[in-house]
């Protein structure tokens, strides 16, 4: 029996339990709210909170350090592992710098791959937190094995193998980015981050802690995102939404300031944002292009070529 319609102003969960038990059908549910919305809400995840809160733990412990701690782990190349200060990230055409600050997890390579030359060696605050590289480290493994399995979906859902995308991210730049929000004492022209498409693959986001997360409908209209507890949101990026040609959208969308009552409250949230590999060609799939639908990008980009001018936009390059 198939889903009925999601309503006009709210995203249905999809339980990930169907993917071992209907395929098929979670590959409806997901794909058709990804075509909608370019946003879909997973629940019943099945990683152990136990685990999860650990490395959220963390989190908050390493943002609680002084500051020059902190800046200790800001790196030469801005933006790629590390440490990333508040003030730095501006949104895509924006004037005003977004209200956060984070610290980013990389994919760890083998002695000699091919990449290492643009993708460093992590680092760690193990002097000041001993069991973060730990626990943070599990939270990126499980989050990437997580996007392959979203990502049998999608292949599916767009009429190709099931494990058409395993080869194209096997060893692609994902980052997990730990945010932080500070509090927002005053009304001002920065919010908590600025309305924006993502520039990868797809986005694995834990549900946060304090509200604040928007969609843009396709009639202009902001929905709010409040997740169940135990959920994850997925949503399409521009590297997915090139490939094919639209046919899945990447979505407008933004974290706006708290109400009053909650603005002495800082909020944190954990991305995973899922990339290709440096090298895969960003070519456009020929089933996504027919008369009704030509081919919106005929040139092709590989994947590192198109992160480093987006990053480069965004101040973080």
């Amino acid at each position: 029996m198939s889903q009925s319609p999601a309503p006009q102003d709210s995203i249905v969960p999809v339980s990930f339990e169907l993917y071992a038990k209907d395929f098929a059908a979670f590959t409806r549910a997901l794909g058709d709210s990804f075509a909608r919305w370019g946003f879909a809400v997973i629940s019943d995840h099945g990683m152990p909170q136990s685990r999860v809160d650990a490395a959220l733990e963390e989190t908050r412990a390493f943002f609680a350090l002084p500051e020059a701690a902190k800046l200790k782990y800001r790196l030469p190349v801005q933006g790629q592992r590390g440490y990333t200060p508040f003030g730095v990230e501006t949104a895509k055409g924006h004037t005003h710098y977004d209200l956060k600050e984070f610290w980013h997890v990389g994919r760890d390579l083998p002695a000699g791959h091919r990449f290492r030359d643009h993708m460093p060696d992590n680092v760690w605050p193990d002097a000041e937190l001993p069991d973060f590289q730990a626990r943070v480290g599990w939270l990126y493994g499980a989050l990437d094995s997580m996007g392959l399995k979203v990502l049998e979906a999608v292949a599916a859902y767009l009429g190709l193998d099931r494990h058409f995308f395993d080869p194209t991210v096997d060893f692609g730049n994902s980052i997990l980015r730990l945010l932080r929000y500070p509090p927002v004492p005053k009304d001002g022209p920065h919010i908590r981050a600025g309305a924006h498409e993502d520039i990868n693959v797809i986005t694995l986001l834990l549900g946060a802690d304090e509200a604040g997360l928007q969609v843009k409908d396709h009639d202009g209209r902001w929905i709010d995102i409040n997740p169940p507890p135990g959920s994850l949101v997925c949503n399409i990026g521009d590297m997915l939404q090139r490939l094919c040609n639209h046919r899945l959208p990447s979505t407008t969308h933004q974290v706006v300031n708290p109400s009053p009552e909650r603005r002495g409250f800082p909020r944190y949230s954990t991305p995973f944002f899922l990339h290709f590999n440096s090298d895969y060609r960003i070519e456009t799939l020929p089933n996504c292009v027919d008369a009704a639908h030509p081919d919106r990008y005929p040139t092709p980009i590989t994947a590192d070529e198109y992160l480093q001018e987006r990053l480069r936009e965004i101040k973080l390059a």
